[in-house]
């Protein structure tokens, strides 16, 4: 059929690509006896063929210009289905309506003997847009009208094939290791040059091998058994080493392959694939490692035993269990007195020894499998004074171990070479202990007679052992100096002694861990609050040390300024918990890894106790919930929502209100007192609400009873324990009323303020409480909205609160000679104790303190 000229507006069509890895020859080699002739090749299909890749369709248009045949492929490619499509004109149906003219137009002249290729938008059946590439070739029937035979191909599969042939031909060409590929029947089909190279030759003469012509017998039958294994199975096979000789390379080579599979686009097998390594070096290497492991196998043994505690002299004594006898047979270590003392800091620059190498050092360690030379002092001579376990000594000045000292250098020193030979040692190694640029002592390691002496390998060997130790000593004195400081700085935050507060008895403890681990970050605290209320708060921050103790710090100074902010316990906890999350942020810090960040988190309980109501509002965050016990009952756990730690954010807190019968029992605890590694949380709990279900006791003693009763069990983290029993406040202790906003109400104010102050015999008030509490009622009715109320409360203290529906908070301001007003709320500030306003849920109210008369 003769070829028509395409349109100019039509794309060219590409070339279509050829299948991977598959190149083809030159010319045609002459069959070989067992090959295929080409006879017997006609209708043979090989796998990995292009249309195993691509999307392609085909279908017909018959002399009218109608779909007249459908194949399956189509049906797929378009989502059409055969019933739909036949009969059809392709025009209407595929291309859009401002199309249809042009598309009559282009298929009378493909149906007149114009062949056309282009490119057409299409929705696959799957309903993902693609483009096609189609190709309309003009045919005659049997009845000799013209017809049209169409294909389609999906133009953005074609693409990405020739993309994905380009990027493996490059992997291929470009790859540093030999890569072949064997077809069906283990013939080499191609080769990298880096495969021809390790073989001396050129990658077209190695096309059409065998492995039987690369291989001697043996090795050749073993990877021809490990092909067919591969093509079979399909497993891959991993690292087979085989050896063989190369004409351009003297000796015998050894290779290491790996061998795989590979399939088609429809996961017919095509061949094996092989990356080939040459391992020839490789055997001298393993040689010399297995000495190097030999060699280390001492520091893995190290690595796994020194530094299991944070105790110098343990660190110490386990640098000896291994070293001595495995590498040496007679040990010491010696440290500066500086090291021992947990306030010194070498780190900060702080010379542990004189600048001739001298100092006083204390030997903690020593270990011998010879008689009495364990406990010589070193550069002495065996007939010097002898050493022991915590004794003091310096070496001399001009001594070799003063040089190590000074140098931070090792020595090593022989028998012949040793100015103050002993005659039990052959050969010794003097290692100084540095820990960031910083010398803390010096470690001895000496071999016996008859033993090998010291080489290089040892000395590099000796140097990492003490490396190693001196860096596990240094963490054991820094965490010895933080453990005492931060136990000192949590112990100075927390409440002195028992906190007084209104309508409450209290009592508390607090017990650091009795295993020897790092302080916590457990606290509580007592706050008292206006109008004779008083907040509760325990909490713990997580983790351990001194940053532990210093976010317990942080939010414990938090809840203090947030409780005279006179906030609800909801609205406390969630301000905790914004500032919890700005603890590990650190904006000045520039150098910080943003990696390491450090998350700070922490549970806490946050109540308020109104000694009036007898009411107590809790709020929860992470933490145990609070234990009641009412008079002559069992106690039991208050159901608190516990809502998330602070600084884990994104939920809000809830609020629960409990009124609590005179002489109840409250008690809020840390995790200390009823978990452990042994003890389940939910066994401490019962334990608890059992001992506190018990007899009534003085609250102190109380107190030590839950700790004695309790913490023998566990003893592992701190303990925090708060305590209140509650005590009604008498039935005289409170004056309440309510007045109408009207002006007569101040002088009923100060009229009933003034009587009730008469009736309880605190004459020595009434003036001054007179004049305040006009001053209060008046800015109320002043300033306020709706009823005021007036109420005086008899504790430790005088106070009086003035309510009213206003929002808005009094605050003192400087009057002028001229202002007529202004100078209410000075009076107050210099007649009252104290002062002040806080927020209700309906207005605010002001209140103010005077203290009793002196009985």
């Amino acid at each position: 059929m003769d070829h028509k000229t395409r349109p100019a507006d039509v794309p060219a069509a590409p070339a279509a690509p050829a299948a991977p890895m598959a190149p083809a020859p030159t010319t045609a080699p002459a069959a070989s006896e067992g090959e295929p002739t080409a006879l017997e090749n006609w209708g043979h299909g090989e796998p990995g063929s292009i249309y195993d890749y691509i999307r392609i369709a085909s279908f017909s248009i018959d002399s009218d210009g109608l779909i007249s045949q459908w194949s399956d492929r189509a049906a797929e490619f378009f989502g059409v289905p055969a019933e739909e499509a036949v009969g059809r004109d392709p025009v209407t149906t595929f291309a859009p309506r401002e199309l249809w003219r042009r598309g009559r137009e282009r298929m009378a002249e493909i149906l007149a003997g114009q062949e056309w290729v282009g490119t057409a938008p299409y929705r696959d059946s799957d309903g993902v847009e693609s483009v096609a590439e189609l190709y309309l070739m003009p045919a005659r029937g049997e009845d000799g009208r013209n017809g049209v035979v169409c294909m389609a191909v999906d133009l953005r599969k074609l693409r990405r094939i020739e993309t994905d042939l380009a990027a493996s031909e490059a992997v291929f060409g470009q790859a540093p290791t030999g890569f072949v590929l064997f077809d069906q029947d283990f013939t080499v089909q191609r080769v990298n040059e880096s495969f021809a190279d390790g073989l001396g030759m050129v990658p077209g003469v190695l096309q059409g091998v065998t492995v039987h012509d690369l291989l001697p017998r043996p090795e050749a039958d073993r990877l021809q058994q490990a092909l067919r294994t591969v093509m079979e199975t399909g497993d891959p096979i991993v690292d087979l080493r085989f050896n063989g000789a190369v004409a351009a390379k003297p000796g015998r080579r050894r290779w290491s392959i790996s061998l795989y599979r590979l399939l088609s686009g429809n996961n017919r097998p095509m061949g094996v694939a092989g990356q080939v390594v040459d391992v020839t070096g490789r055997q001298r290497a393993e040689r010399e490692a297995a000495s190097a492991r030999r060699s280390l196998a001492l520091l893995n043994e190290a690595g796994a035993h020194i530094g299991s505690t944070l105790d110098l002299e343990t660190t110490a004594r386990e640098l000896l269990d291994v070293t001595v006898p495995g590498f040496c047979d007679v040990a010491s270590v010696d440290l500066y007195q500086g090291v021992l003392a947990a306030d010194t800091d070498p780190g900060l620059g702080l010379q542990l020894g004189r600048a001739d190498g001298g100092g006083e050092l204390r030997r903690v360690a020593s270990a011998s499998t010879v008689s009495h030379t364990s406990v010589l002092t070193p550069g002495a001579g065996h007939q010097g004074p002898r050493a022991e376990i915590g004794g003091n000594f310096c070496y001399p000045p001009h001594s070799l171990y003063a040089k190590a000292l000074r140098t931070g250098r090792s020595i090593t020193l022989t028998s012949s070479g040793n100015p103050d030979p002993d005659p039990m040692i052959a050969s010794t190694v003097i290692v100084p202990m540095v820990a960031r640029d910083t010398v803390l002592g010096l470690v001895q390691l000496s071999r016996a007679k008859g033993s090998e002496p010291f080489d290089a390998r040892d000395v590099a060997i000796a140097t990492e052992l003490v490396a190693r130790a001196a860096v596990c000593i240094d963490n054991a004195r820094l965490y010895r100096r933080e453990h005492e400081r931060a136990l000192i700085l949590q112990r100075s935050l927390l409440p002195p002694g028992s906190p007084a507060a209104s309508g409450l008895e209290i009592a508390c403890r607090y017990r650091p861990g009795s295993s020897g681990t790092e302080v916590g970050g457990d606290w509580f605290d007592i706050i008292q609050l206006p109008g004779n209320r008083t907040a509760l708060v325990i909490g713990d921050v997580m983790g351990r040390g001194l940053h532990a103790a210093v976010a317990m710090g942080q939010l414990r100074t938090a809840v203090r300024t947030l409780a005279m902010l006179d906030l609800d316990p909801a609205e406390v906890l969630t301000a905790l918990d914004e500032i919890a999350r700005g603890l590990g942020d650190d904006p000045d810090d520039i150098s910080a890894d943003s990696d390491r960040v450090e998350l700070y988190l922490a549970t806490c309980v946050y109540a308020v106790y109104d000694a009036v109501t007898r009411r107590c509002t809790f709020a929860n965050a992470g933490h145990l919930p609070p234990v009641l016990v009412n008079p002559g009952e069992e106690a039991l756990m208050l159901d608190v929502p516990p809502g998330l730690p602070l600084g884990v954010g994104g939920e809000p807190f809830e609020e629960v209100t409990v009124e609590i019968p005179d002489g109840a029992l409250l008690g809020l605890y840390t995790d200390g007192l009823v978990e452990s590694r042994k003890h389940q949380l939910e066994e401490g709990l019962s334990a608890l609400r059992e001992t506190l279900s018990g007899p009534p006791r003085e609250l102190e003693n109380l107190c030590d009873h839950l700790l004695t009763a309790l913490d023998p069990h566990h003893g592992e983290d701190d303990i925090a324990l708060l305590m209140a029993r509650v005590h009604a406040l008498p039935a005289d202790a409170v004056g309440d009323w309510t007045l109408p906003s009207e002006p007569t109400s101040v002088a009923r104010a100060r009229e009933l303020a003034c009587g009730w102050l008469l009736a309880r015999g605190l004459d020595d008030l009434i003036d001054t409480c007179e004049l305040l509490v006009s001053e209060l009622a008046t800015n109320a009715l002043r300033h306020g909205r709706g009823n005021i109320r007036l109420r005086l409360l008899r504790d430790t203290k005088l106070v009086c609160e003035v309510w009213d529906n206003g929002y808005a908070q009094p605050r003192r301001r400087r009057a002028r000679d001229t202002d007529e007003g202004g100078r209410g709320l000075q009076l107050v500030s210099m007649l009252a104790d104290r002062w002040g306003s806080r927020r209700t849920p309906s207005g605010k109210t002001v209140w103010f303190e005077l203290a009793l008369p002196r009985t």
